[in-house]
């Protein structure tokens, strides 16, 4: 199964704001981004599933009419009570504390990237039950990095390591049976107009 996992377009908010499960709006380039995006994936898809956050889905919807599904297991990290303040503003003790150890520490009421990692593992399993062949995945920067450093073997502490810009592309290979799956592409993105 090649499954292209696409991080959603520019949003539209403040340099310097903590934001997960916040739902934004797009920037004024999203059609810029969209066809950037149009002009370097395949068309049609068997399947798009996309996070139901709006600047996935209304991506996710230019991409595909037939066969689109909404998964909630998608969704970024869970900030909790950090959302939409300024990194600057958290209590800057905790900030310390999740940065030395995000994999396994929880946000105040929101998630672990470990928790993380459980939901998109979930989504994977199901989705490689699938009949589908060529897949689009469009998602989170969280997400997309998670399922790079599941291929790898990469350890999850590293996985802000991996670049995964706006409007990107990264290509992955699922074999049905797991046995063997690889990285094709990385973070082909709109900001290097890669064509």
């Amino acid at each position: 199964m090649e499954v292209y996992l696409i991080r959603h377009t520019s949003p539209l908010v403040e340099k310097g704001i903590c934001y997960g499960q916040s739902d934004l709006a797009l920037a004024e380039t999203f059609q810029d981004e969209l066809d950037f995006l149009k002009r370097n994936l395949p068309d049609p898809f068997d399947a798009v599933y996309t996070s139901p956050l709006k600047r996935c889905s209304i991506l996710a919807e230019k991409l595909s009419t037939t066969n689109l599904f909404t998964d909630a297991r998608l969704l970024e990290l869970n900030f909790g009570e950090w959302e939409m303040r300024k990194w600057q503003e958290i209590d800057q003790i905790r900030l310390n504390e999740w940065m030395a150890d995000f994999v396994s520490c929880k946000i105040p009421g929101g998630e672990s990237f470990l928790d993380l990692s459980y939901r998109a593992d979930q989504f994977i399993v199901e989705l490689l039950q699938t009949p589908f062949e060529n897949v689009a995945v469009v998602a989170h920067g969280g997400i997309i990095r998670y399922i790079v450093t599941k291929i790898l073997e990469v350890p999850l502490k590293n996985a802000f390591k991996i670049p995964i810009d706006y409007s990107s592309i990264t290509r992955v290979h699922f074999n049905k049976d797991s046995s063997y799956n690889s990285l094709k592409e990385l973070n082909k993105n709109y900001c290097g107009r890669k064509n």
